[in-house]
């Protein structure tokens, strides 16, 4: 079978293991089917997911001019403390920036690589851990606006990383760790303008379980530009990538607004 269409991040279920999805504009795979499955996936051309036009993609699924002005890639995006929504001051746009900015945030502990501090919306809970191929995860504070659980980050990345080693991720190595404890600790590093929101008794410890029927013990990571044809036979996926028996990784994210033919 074949399918072809324009790559965006997979779309997740949770569960026990987590569902994976491949959306194109009229079909979809349900990758957890594919287990143990020889793919080919062939690069066919991009198109910005902004403006749909056949450019060449730049970041985050977007040709350099609709990242450059599209205000669903600002700089706040990836640094909320730099959100000012909350000040009624505009970045691209300011609806849109209120929308989004100003609704609950979670500042977070997830384990994947280490334990990682980080920020999403509530709307994204789990899927955000997800996405980050997180075995566990706790929310620390739960904020109304996306300024303060940027300010909360900030304070708590002297505590612990902020980005995950990929690599470790997908080869599943973990550490021990007791999140609820460290929960505990960061608590005694939150900034005076969240610690209202602080709560000692600890929420519910996310676990989640992805869809893998063996780790790699080296990554290869499958870059479309340079290697526009790979055959491969699936062995699991997690957070946002395809693993392969032979050690091939693929990450569906970075390749958002490329153009694939996937054959099975």
């Amino acid at each position: 079978m074949t399918y072809e269409g324009v790559l965006t991040k997979m779309q997740t279920e949770f569960g026990n293991p987590i569902q994976y999805y491949l959306v194109f504009e009229n079909s979809f795979l349900h990758l957890n089917q594919l287990l143990d499955k020889e793919l080919e996936i062939s690069f066919q051309g991009y198109q910005c997911l902004q403006c749909g036009k056949k450019k060449k993609i730049f970041r985050q699924g977007f040709c350099y001019d609709c990242f450059m002005s599209s205000a669903s890639a600002g700089d706040w995006i990836m640094k909320p403390e730099l959100s000012t929504a909350h000040l009624d001051i505009e970045d691209r746009d300011l609806a849109y920036e209120k929308k989004v900015q100003l609704q609950p945030h979670i500042v977070y502990l997830a384990l994947s690589s280490e334990v990682k501090v980080g920020v999403t919306r509530k709307t994204q809970v789990p899927t955000r851990w997800i996405d980050q191929g997180a075995v566990q995860a706790v929310p620390i504070v739960e904020v109304p606006n996306r300024y303060l659980a940027g300010i909360t980050e900030v304070a708590l990345k002297n505590q612990y990383a902020d980005k995950t080693n990929w690599q470790k991720m997908l080869k599943n190595e973990v550490p021990s760790v007791d999140l609820v404890q460290e929960r505990l600790k960061a608590g005694n590093f939150l900034p005076k303008e969240v610690q209202e929101f602080y709560a000692a008794e600890t929420p519910n410890l996310f676990e989640l379980h992805y869809p893998v029927l063996s780790y790699p013990k080296k990554v290869i990571s499958l870059n479309l530009d340079k290697s526009p044809q790979y055959t491969g036979k699936l062995s699991g996926i997690k957070g946002q990538y395809l693993l392969f028996q032979d050690g091939t990784v693929f990450n569906v994210r970075t390749f958002e607004g490329y153009v694939v033919k996937i054959q099975i």
